[in-house]
């Protein structure tokens, strides 16, 4: 990866500052990010800023640091690590950036940047004699079955030819780009077939979106006679037609009916969790465990528990938070052995999440680490 560096001084402006619209962006933009994490917003902000002026100058990084309370150096490492960020003023009217990986290149995205070195400057980030045009050569844009594209500022512009990415060129230079429009320069929708659909061009039915499907087509059945004698069965009537979703309570009802069963019966049963062997529950390290309460805890908000995890618990008597939140290490590695972690217990740090949630639940868990638990 090339060396990337600010602008010299001759380039960069004396100071900066978002204006109205972008200052009101800015600052709902920090406020999605919680409390401590407002530095996340630092790649919006710069590329807000990049928007703004045209590129990124030293003062927007200074002014963006000072924002998010950063130090100047994060920011920087930020703005010279991603290419999307110009560190260079770049043409006022069209900044062209020529993919030319594999697949672009393969279908002339050498004769593109050849343009741009003959129409614009022979150098890359170099800027035309006007400042109005400037270029350079990128990797993948996402457009692979469109190649060869470019991208000018947030616009792409693929299967071009060297006419076409002149034409663009020109419009853009006398200041008409927005007579140009973006997407492939062929006879295309996105990334469809050139000239149209090739397939599936047959008249298709619409597919029903309702609770019944459409009945099948099916040969009309002969009508018995009106006297003709009920055929016995061994199993009671039911309704036979197709359940949906919305008659499925219902169903399930008659279904529980029909057996002869309680309603109660087709509810799942929450499983009691089988006990640990008397051999295990009588180990020295073995934290202490209590009877099942009316309410126990929802283990499973602690990071690294999931439900098989919560079920081993309860066998041991572990059925709150509060008595997570007072294992000592020995206990600690008791469970950790018993349930065969490798040291995930401390890894997660299960003690202090428990301590969070026994103390305040949800919120005291998000106040101590900034998220919610799982």
């Amino acid at each position: 990866m090339s060396v990337r560096r600010l602008a010299e001084e001759q380039f960069q402006p004396a100071a900066f500052a978002f204006n109205a619209e972008n200052a009101t962006w800015a600052e709902a933009t920090i406020r999605k990010y919680p409390a401590g994490r407002q530095q996340s917003a630092v790649i919006p902000l710069l590329m807000r800023a990049q928007e703004q002026e045209g590129w990124v100058t030293k003062a927007a990084i200074e002014y963006v640091a000072e924002k998010l309370d950063m130090p100047y150096i994060r920011v920087l490492e930020v703005a010279t690590f991603y290419t999307q960020f110009q560190l260079k003023p770049v043409g006022t009217r069209a900044h062209i950036q020529v993919c030319g990986t594999t697949p672009c290149m393969l279908r002339g995205a050498e004769d593109l940047i050849h343009v741009c070195k003959s129409k614009i400057h022979p150098e890359p980030f170099e800027r035309n004699a006007d400042g109005t045009l400037s270029w350079e050569e990128v990797e993948c844009q996402g457009a692979c079955v469109n190649a060869p594209m470019v991208m000018i500022f947030k616009d792409a512009y693929e299967d071009l030819t060297v006419t076409q990415l002149e034409h663009i060129i020109d419009r853009f230079a006398a200041g008409k780009g927005a007579d140009i429009k973006p997407g492939p320069q062929v006879d295309r929708i996105f990334s469809a077939p050139v000239g149209g659909p090739t397939t599936l061009t047959d008249d298709i039915q619409p597919i029903r979106f309702t609770d019944t499907p459409a009945p099948a087509k099916t040969e009309e059945a002969a009508v018995p006679p009106a006297n003709a004698a009920k055929p016995v069965t061994d199993a009671p009537e039911t309704d036979t037609k197709l359940k949906t979703p919305a008659t499925a309570k219902k169903a399930a009802a008659e279904n529980v009916k029909l057996k002869g069963d309680s309603a109660d019966t087709a509810r799942p049963v929450e499983k009691e969790a089988a006990p640990a062997p008397a051999s295990v529950m009588d180990e020295k390290n073995r934290p202490a465990g209590i009877e099942r309460p009316e309410t126990p805890d929802d283990l499973k908000m602690i990071s690294g528990v999931g439900p098989k995890i919560e079920a081993t618990l309860n066998g041991l008597g572990i059925y709150k938070f509060e008595q997570i939140a007072k294992w000592k290490k020995a206990e600690r590695e008791w469970v950790d052995t018993y349930l065969k972690f490798s040291g995930r217990i401390e890894r997660d740090d299960w003690v202090k999440q428990a301590k969070a949630l026994a103390k305040g639940g949800e919120a005291e868990y998000i106040k101590v680490f900034g998220k919610k638990p799982r």
